[in-house]
């Protein structure tokens, strides 16, 4: 489990650091967590708010978050249904 978060935050950091060269691992990390609203040290950066900052970076403005949308249903009924396990 650990490896894959590992290589996940790798996948994903790399394109961010490329454009950002000039910048060292830690500052690259403090800017991350800046951008995504983080106040206080960086030690207390959780890994989750790296990672989900780096792919809504990816996504187009206004696009549902990736995990939520997992579980989004357009029709309301349906979504009514499914909650109450009669619609699968």
């Amino acid at each position: 489990m650990h490896c894959h978060r590992v290589n996940e935050v790798i996948e994903l950091l790399q394109p961010y650091w490329l454009k950002n060269a000039e910048l060292s691992l830690v500052e690259v990390l403090a800017k991350l967590a800046k951008e995504a609203g983080h106040e206080g040290e960086l030690s207390q950066v959780p890994d989750d708010l790296i990672i989900y900052h780096l792919k809504m970076l990816e996504t187009p403005a206004g696009e549902m978050i990736p995990g939520i949308k997992k579980d989004c249903e357009d029709d309301f009924k349906t979504a009514l249904l499914k909650a109450r396990g009669l619609v699968k």
